[in-house]
Order: structure tokens, then sequence, then C-alpha cells
């Protein structure tokens, strides 16, 4: 699961009939197809309910005064000033991915729906893609595929919007060989509010000087909700050169896979501890460029024992000399280590197809997802607590698991502060979730998660301290209980976890960019002087 989809925008484009009449003379037009709306709509309308009651947590439920689907820049540009000038709290929704409440809080009075801006075309003017950011990524891969041969080193969940995941940093298989989808990331547009209410629309790229380029930088990974809502994204690698077939990374024509296996019940606590100890330690010794599995991408699941599986999975470009040679050897490696019955399957799939067929979560499902980024393999203690969490339990955590996702590679060639995504120097993100269906669920259901994550950090208060072993959280994987002391006795804000040493800096570009503060939750960036969330 990847994508925090809590504000991030939509609209790329000015014109048609609907902007006809209002985009601040600030705004750029662009002569291009008719768009939607706007549409306004309260409680009181059949829809109101269509775009209220889709959460992808099944956990909150929002009710705003008005939502807002715009289907233009000028649009999202009017919605704000609206808000502004009403003094309304603001939440923007794009693929709906977020794991906490921040878009679907009874506090927000206003939202703005971007997901029928979908547009991914390639703008001459500006040399880049632009991508609006109601798209989600199936559809961008699609899309840039099918038409230049090029894409984005994004996520595995095509259903996810680009809104929210770019703005967060963004990773994927890709990502190993190409870095972080912030790592081509040109330029943004974005639809603010000044101290006196009055909305227009900014386009700030990597380009630009003084407060423009820190907004751009702040889209690079300081996650969504906190500045205004981004109506275009534009996708350009650095010192790419050429037409427009050369200005973002080529993908693969095809990728060659292996996944390996193991049983619940053939997996005591020394064959886990063999198995999870080979593969930490390999990844370790591969996570560099100077490996020939620089490229590789690779995870692991752990599913609670009543699943009855562990799988470790791999990939690389099939055209790759010696690809499967080195599939094989990643395989034989782990099953050896393990030293009980295993299965393996390997598979060669064309590469759009193999994105997207991804991950598809089932939305409005109750779920709670933690997060943990690994400078270094879970030592022999954590190996231990995972074991024994992942065996506790009956049937109805049967959707529980951990994931872990190989980072290192290209996504650590990149000066921490180039970006604001800060985590530079990991080698593992992990994802520790709980999904359930029904309500009653909810208190047990939390508790383990809850249980398994401060176990895990039970050296650090509970919470992944940035320190030797710990990078830190990713923003895109937002949890409250890390700004709550119940959860996070480490006395360390959850500032610091999301965004290490770049947090003032963040607010700063808060505090010129949505002075009335506009969009806040509760992990949400805060101005200067503001109370900690929001």
């Amino acid at each position: 699961m990847v994508g925090l989809s809590v504000a991030s925008g939509s609209a790329a484009f000015l014109g048609g009939p609907a902007a006809a009449s209002g985009p601040p003379a600030s705004a750029r037009a662009v002569t291009c197809r008719p768009v939607l709306g706007p549409v306004v709509l309260g409680p009181e309308d059949p829809r109101y309910v269509e775009l209220t009651t889709r959460g992808y947590n099944g956990r909150f439920t929002g009710a705003p005064d008005v939502v807002h689907l715009v289907g233009s820049a000028g649009q999202a540009v009017r919605a704000v000033e609206e808000a502004a000038r009403a003094g309304a709290r603001v939440a923007v929704r794009s693929g709906g991915h977020c794991f906490e409440g921040f878009v679907d809080d009874p506090a927000v009075r206003v939202l703005i729906d971007v997901s029928e801006m979908a547009a991914v075309t390639y703008d001459p003017e500006r040399r880049a893609f632009a991508v609006e950011s109601g798209a989600t990524l199936g559809r961008v891969y699609r899309t840039l595929y099918l038409g230049w041969g090029v894409t984005l080193p994004g996520g595995g969940c095509p259903s996810v919007g680009v809104g929210g995941h770019v703005a967060g940093g963004g990773y994927g298989a890709l990502s190993r060989r190409y870095g972080l989808v912030v790592d081509h990331l040109y330029g943004v547009e974005v639809a603010v509010a000044d101290r006196s209410g009055r909305g227009r629309l900014v386009t700030a790229t990597r380009d630009s000087t003084g407060a423009e380029r820190e907004l751009w930088w702040a889209h690079t990974g300081g996650g969504g909700g906190n500045f205004g809502v981004v109506t275009r994204y534009l996708f350009r690698s650095p010192g790419a050169a050429g037409g427009p077939e050369g200005l973002l990374p080529r993908p693969p024509a095809a990728v060659r896979s292996v996944s390996v296996g193991w049983q619940w019940r053939d997996l005591d606590r020394a064959a886990f501890t063999r198995l999870l100890r080979a593969h930490g330690e390999w990844h370790r010794r591969h996570a560099g460029l100077d490996s020939p599995y620089a490229e590789l991408s690779s995870g692991l699941t752990l599913g609670h024992r009543t699943s009855g599986r562990i799988t470790a999975d791999a990939a690389l470009d099939a055209d790759r000399p010696g690809s499967r040679e080195l599939l094989d050897a990643f395989a034989a490696e782990l099953t050896a280590a393990a030293g009980v019955p295993h299965t393996a399957a390997t598979s060669t799939t064309p590469w759009l197809k193999s994105v997207l067929g991804g991950v598809q979560w089932p939305g409005g499902a109750r779920f709670k997802s933690k997060s943990t980024l690994l400078r270094k393999p879970w030592n022999d203690r954590q190996i231990g607590v995972l074991h024994d969490h992942l065996g506790r339990g009956g049937e109805e955590f049967a959707t529980a698991a951990v994931y872990l996702t190989f980072l290192g590679g290209r996504i650590n060639a990149i000066h921490p502060d180039a970006t604001a995504m800060p985590h530079r120097d990991c080698l593992f993100s992990a994802v520790h979730e709980s999904l359930w269906g029904e309500e009653e669920q909810t208190e047990r259901q939390m508790a383990w998660v809850r249980d398994l994550y401060r176990g895990l950090h039970a050296d650090t208060g509970g919470v992944p301290v940035p320190n030797a072993a710990n990078g830190g959280a990713y923003v895109n994987y937002p949890d409250t209980d890390l700004a709550d002391p119940r959860w996070n006795t480490s006395e360390v804000p959850w500032s610091t976890l999301y965004h290490r040493g770049q947090y003032e800096r963040l607010r700063r570009v808060k505090e010129r960019w949505d002075p009335l503060d506009l969009f806040r939750h509760a992990l949400g960036v805060r101005p200067p002087g503001r109370p900690p969330s929001g």
C-alpha cells in the first residue's frame, strides 16, 4: 500500500467554459478541453453521499458543509478563496487513499475533490509531462508508457492518486533503479490563498528562486494536506534533454520475478530467525549501486500465522544479462538459511501488465497501518517479537501482516537536503498492518498492531526514533499514534520521526504559502506559533 492522498490536488489547465469567468490574473490561461463543473454539493444533494462515504479507511467518516467537485485549476482557486473568506478548514481528496482520517474528519468544513481531474499530457511550453493530481498511478503508468515509452518510479497500487503520493515522496518497484518520484518532479502548480483570503495559482519549479522554489521543495516529500491544492505536477528528470521520449525514465520491456514461500507450520522460532537474519544480511550486502542487484526490487510479506504463509519476492529487468541466475541465487540463499520446505515460482511479465496488476485495496475496510524506516535489518530481539506476535490471536487476524520493502540504490544517492524526503540512508521500509471488517473488532485489532509496533521499538520509546538502526517513519503512511504520548513515550516529536531535521524549513514554507492555516490535519506542518496539531 502506498500513498497518502490527503491534500493533493487536481486540475492542470485553465480555460474551457467552467473557468472562463473567474481565474485570477496571476493564473496562466491555457486553451484546452472542456472541463467538468464547477459542481458544489451540500448534504441535501444525493450526490453528496457518494463523495463523503467512499472513504479508503472505514474507520473514518467526514461530514463537510460543502463538497467542491472541481474540474479545472480556476475552479480550485475559487474553492480555496471561498473557504478562506469563510475561515473554513479545508481538505483535498485525490485518490482518497489516506491511512488516517485527515480528509474524512468531522472538523473539515470544505472538501475539495479533484478526482475528476486526471489528464496526463505533454506540455511543450514547459518541456515536461503534466499530470493532473486527480490521476491515479495506473492511469499515469499507462498513458506515459503507451504514449511516449516512459514512466515514473512510483508505487504498486494502481488506484492511488498521484496527488498525495507525490507530495510525500513516492517510491515503488523502479525506485532502486531511478530514485523516488520526486527526484523527477520539475514543477508543481498550487492553488493557495494569501493572508487577505485572495486565491491564486502559483507555479513553482526546480528552476525557481526564493519562496517559489521553497514551495516546489516542500512538495518533494513534505507530505500532502499542508500548503494548498496542487492543480498539476510537472515531471522532467534532472539533466534530461531532447524530446518527450527522453525526459523521464524508460521502464523495462518485461520483468523477471521469483516468489519464494514458506508455510508457518514449518517455521519454528529457530527457522524463522535464520530466515530473517539471512534476508536482512543479504539485502544489507546488496543495497548499494555497486551491487549486481543494484536495480532489484524486493519485498517480504510476513503474514499472520493463521494466513499460513511467509513470502519473499524479487524482480529484475528481464533483459538484464544474468537476471535468471541472479534471482536463482537470491532464492537459494534464503531457502538454504531457513532449511525447511519451501515453494518457488518464477515468471516473466510485460512491464505495464506487471504494474497495472498491482495491489488493489478493498476500499472501505477498517485498518491501522504503522510505518518504520530501517537503516539496519531487524535484530534478534525484534525477530523474536515478530515471530511471537504474528502467531498471537486467532482467525480474525488472518489479514494482519508486516510488509518489508527494499530501499537503497538510487534512492540513497540523492543528498537528503535536495528534496523534502530526508530518509536517504534507509535499507527497508516496513509497514505493520491490521485489517478488519466489523466495528466490534476495532479495539482488538488496534491493540494487536499497536502492541507489535511498541514491542519492535521497545528500546526507543515505542517508536522508530532516528538512530543507527532506525530512520524514522514515512510521511505517506501517517499514524497519529506517533503524536500521542500514550504510544510515543520517546519524547521525540512526530515531526522528527517523519521529517527529521527538515521540519523547521517546512514550517517556514507553511507560514509563507498558507498563512491562514486553511490546510491542516493531525500530522500537518504547523506554522510557527501555532499548536502542534489542528
